[in-house]
């Protein structure tokens, strides 16, 4: 996203009519790391954002006092003592049903990850939890990391930053430890949860992965980068309406190296990695604004309501109407004024 980080007192990007505004992380000057620590009191108020709203930044926080509910895209999490929540960008979060609220938070930009760049696979599996629940050990190791995190931003002493760096690589490998497989029960499923790209659908069988074929670049190496910088890409809202051959351009390589690329790390194909993209958008749009059904349709790409409407229907088995109907939630609509059709 443009535009990351911004002086402190920056007002927050005014949105497109329909979409939810957009909060980028204030750092102290143009050398500052993109990084900030501390508590929901130190951060600021918007650290507690009761409204729908996006980031351009990671963020974790570590719930340490109250409770609250956690909207995030299209599901909706309780959230208490002990848990660790982590929010990727451009996803439309917001908290509710506070009360009392409180715990550690660390805010940072992709830049901020370039001695780890493969923390950024790790994120996005965590994010995916929705709320880690944490062990009393792993709770108490959790708060010392995070105000290990807080006071070297707060004190900025000489070689702070790559403290900071190490300190959040320790934090993010610890924590993705804790979903591997075998290491204890993870969060409930939410019934009421729409899928994100690469979920299977409910009432649906998944397709089996596929084997690479012959001559498919490795997964450990190139194929799981590049598959990784392609799911960054299409979750991006200017990319609704792309195909297979413009993502590759944008990443530098042919249609066929991408396609073998990430058919080798997901089993899918990268055209059914964007349909489900674009599927899970006009989810988001639906459940989140009150827009009229075609500029859901425009937004996501498709300039035919109708065509919209069928493609919707068999993808996720429902009618937007239909869908709207069971996932809306209109006290929080986030539809600027004067958008309705």
């Amino acid at each position: 996203m443009r535009s990351t980080t911004v002086p402190p007192g920056t007002p927050c990007l005014a949105p497109r009519a329909g979409e939810p505004p957009l909060h980028r992380l204030e750092t102290a000057g143009p050398h500052a790391p993109p990084f900030a620590a501390g508590s929901f009191d130190e951060v600021g108020p918007l650290s507690r954002a009761d409204r729908p709203h996006r980031h351009t930044f990671y963020e974790i926080v570590h719930i340490t006092a109250g409770s609250a509910t956690h909207v995030v895209d299209l599901a909706r999490w309780p959230v208490r003592p002990a848990q660790l929540v982590v929010i990727l960008p451009g996803q439309i979060h917001c908290w509710e049903d506070q009360r009392g609220l409180d715990g550690t938070l660390a805010l940072f930009t992709e830049d901020f990850l370039v001695d780890h760049p493969e923390d950024l696979r790790l994120l996005r599996r965590l994010a995916g939890a929705c709320g880690l629940d944490l062990s009393a050990e792993d709770d108490l190791r959790t708060g010392r990391l995070m105000a290990e995190l807080a006071a070297e931003h707060r004190q900025r002493t000489a070689g702070y930053e790559t403290v900071l760096r190490a300190l959040l690589h320790v934090l993010v490998v610890r924590t993705a430890r804790l979903t591997a497989p075998g290491s204890g029960p993870g969060p409930v499923p939410d019934p009421r949860r729409a899928p994100a790209p690469g979920e299977p659908v409910p009432g649906r069988t998944p397709a089996p992965a596929k084997a690479p074929a012959s001559g498919a670049v490795a997964v450990p190496g190139e194929a799981s980068a590049l598959a990784e910088a392609f799911a960054r890409l299409t979750a991006r809202p200017e990319t609704a309406a792309w195909s297979v051959r413009e993502c590759a351009e944008r990443l530098g390589v042919t249609a066929g190296h991408l396609t073998q690329a990430v058919r080798a790390a997901t089993g899918r194909s990268p055209g059914r990695l964007l349909i489900e993209a674009r599927v899970y958008r006009a989810q988001r749009l639906l459940a989140h604004t009150d827009l009229p059904v075609r500029q859901v349709a425009a937004r996501v790409g498709i300039t035919d309501p109708a065509y919209f409407c069928r493609f919707f229907r068999r993808e996720t088995g429902s009618s937007p109407g239909d869908w709207r109907k069971h996932h809306s939630r209109h006290h929080q609509s986030i539809e600027a004024p004067g958008t309705r059709a």
